[in-house]
Order: structure tokens, then C-alpha cells, then sequence
């Protein structure tokens, strides 16, 4: 007998869209013999405590109905629960999100059934998960992280979109406009990294380090990342003019964006990062705290299920 699956909702995903289409997809997922309880998540940080609460009551199979933050949510409940390994976890994304990043790295498919159809073979993956400590009210937190965390510019835009979802204006074109109007108001900001011993310094525009290549809507921040090679992978943008910026949004798509001379690209277990100035971070769209920061890596320690044609 198939294990009963625990179904976490966020209604507010997508303008609303987990909330509006749960009847179609509830429908989909008896359809498909995808035996069942469902919740909906009521605030922000929710889905963590749901997925915690119900794992420890012995739930092994979630399946998240949400965007990156929600299935970043139900991962922090994952590492924060005692009673299984993470491994011993198996998650499923059934994408409603505005951005769906990580579930562009791994196939998962935008269309309700055939992200049902992903869940009902189960071909599952142990991925690597991120590790980052910041700062947030002069006290340190720590947050897993399973795509990318954006620092500098990136989680300037993240915070401003983020804001707009809460008055349920967001969404990928609000990100893109987002780029473009914040670029007047940033200052950049003089960094040291350390990646594995190996320290750098200079002033940074913008950075991310990540488990996987995309975020902000399928921008490829990280084309060298391999989720299951137990490296974390580090983009550095230094100090841009702002024209240079703009023309070069569309390569950010590609990944050709990292031969322009500004960019450096880093690979490492360990990163640490500190500034002279309050440096703000993201985590899978999620904006958190601010600098100091230590990123590491958690080798093959998180199974999700995944879509068709995966290298």
C-alpha cells in the first residue's frame, strides 16, 4: 500500500493561482491515484512549520502546491525536523509560482497534469542543498537554501518584487521591470570572499550562489552549477555602468553574460562573504538578512522528485 501524501497549498502562489485552481488539481491528483491530505498555508513561514509538524507525525511523501519560497519553506522544515533523514523525505512541486526556477532546472512541467503525471512515476534525485548564516536583527539565522541565494542588486530587485506579491501585483514581468527601474538608486559595495581558503576583494554589483543555474524567471545566473556535485557555485558581478547593465539583461538568459570582463565565476565547499558596508541577501526568492555571510554545502542531501530528460 502506497504511503498517503501530505499536500501543502499556498493559495497566494501565483496572483492567487493555488488557491483559484486547487479544485482542478486536487481533482488531477485523485485522478491519478495520488492518495491524499491537503492544507493550506496561512502566512509566510507556514509551510515550514507544517512540513515539520507533519513529517514528525510521520508523513515520508510531500508534495508543495506553491512557487520557489514555498518549496524553499517546506525544505527548512525538512532540515529542521528530528524523526528522518531529509533523504528519507521524498518531495514533489506541483508549480503555481510566478518564477518556478528550480523546477525549470529539473523539468518539472508547468501544466497541472503532466506535474501530477511527474509525481505519480516518482523518479526521484538526491540533490546537494546550500547552507547559508546571515544576519537579521543583530542576531545570526541560518536558512537552506536548494537554487540560488542573490546578495547586492540581486536581492535589492528580489525585495522589491517580493513586496509587490504581497499586494498581489508580482510576478516575472515585475522582476524584469524591477531590474531596470532599481538600477537608480543601488550603490555598490566593497566585498571580501573567501571560497575554500582563496580570498578576493573589489566592489560588487551583484552576486549568487546557488545548488542550481536559473533564477529571477529563467535568468541563468549560474551555468556551471550541478546540483549533485557537492560544490556550491559562485557568480561575482563587480562594479558596472548602469547602460552596460541594461544592454547585457538578455545574456543573462544564456549564461553568456559571464564572459563580460566585470564577471567572475568561483567554485567551492565553503564561501564566506563580508563587506563594509550592510550587504542584503536572498534565498530561492526569498528575501531574509543581511552580511556577514558563510554559505556551505550539504552534499546529496535532499530527494525531490523529477521530470523527464535529466541529464
Amino acid at each position: 500500500m502506497k504511503q498517503e501524501w501530505f499536500v501543502i497549498v499556498n493559495p497566494n502562489a501565483g496572483r492567487r493561482k493555488g488557491e483559484k485552481d486547487w479544485m482542478k488539481i486536487s481533482g488531477l491528483l485523485v485522478e491519478h491515484d495520488i492518495t491524499f491530505i491537503s492544507i493550506f498555508t496561512e502566512h509566510r513561514n507556514h509551510a515550514s512549520k507544517l512540513a515539520k509538524k507533519y513529517i514528525e507525525a510521520g508523513f515520508k511523501n510531500i508534495i508543495v502546491v506553491g512557487g520557489d519560497g514555498t518549496f524553499n519553506e517546506v525544505v527548512n522544515g525538512i532540515f529542521s525536523q528530528q524523526r528522518y533523514h531529509p533523504t528519507d523525505i521524498t518531495l514533489g512541486l506541483i508549480p503555481v509560482g510566478t518564477g518556478n526556477d528550480w523546477g525549470r532546472m529539473f523539468n518539472i512541467p508547468s501544466k497541472y497534469e503532466e506535474a501530477i503525471k511527474v509525481i505519480a512515476r516518482e523518479k526521484t534525485f538526491i540533490q546537494d542543498v546550500g547552507k547559508v548564516t546571515y544576519v537579521n536583527s543583530d542576531a545570526a539565522h541560518i536558512r537552506y537554501f536548494v537554487n540560488v541565494s542573490g546578495m547586492g542588486y540581486d536581492a535589492l530587485v528580489a525585495e522589491k518584487t517580493n513586496k509587490q506579491k504581497d499586494e498581489g501585483k508580482g510576478g516575472t514581468f515585475s522582476y524584469l521591470l524591477n531590474i531596470f527601474t532599481s538600477l537608480f538608486s543601488y550603490q555598490n559595495k566593497d566585498y571580501e570572499i573567501t571560497v575554500d581558503g582563496k580570498r578576493v576583494r573589489g566592489k560588487v554589483f551583484s552576486m549568487s550562489v546557488g545548488i542550481c543555474k536559473y533564477n529571477g524567471g529563467g535568468m541563468m545566473q549560474l551555468p556551471f552549477a550541478v546540483p549533485d556535485d557537492g560544490l556550491l557555485d559562485l557568480t561575482v558581478i563587480n562594479k558596472i555602468g548602469k547602460m552596460k547593465v541594461i544592454r547585457n539583461v538578455p545574456r543573462l538568459y544564456d549564461g553568456s553574460f559571464i564572459k563580460i570582463p566585470q564577471v567572475r565565476t568561483f567554485q567551492g565547499k565553503t564561501i564566506t562573504i563580508n563587506t563594509l558596508t550592510t550587504l542584503y541577501l536572498e534565498a530561492d526568492g526569498e528575501s531574509l538578512g543581511h552580511s556577514p555571510f558563510l554559505f556551505e554545502i550539504l552534499p546529496k542531501s535532499l530527494k525531490v522528485i523529477i521530470g523527464p530528460l535529466t541529464d
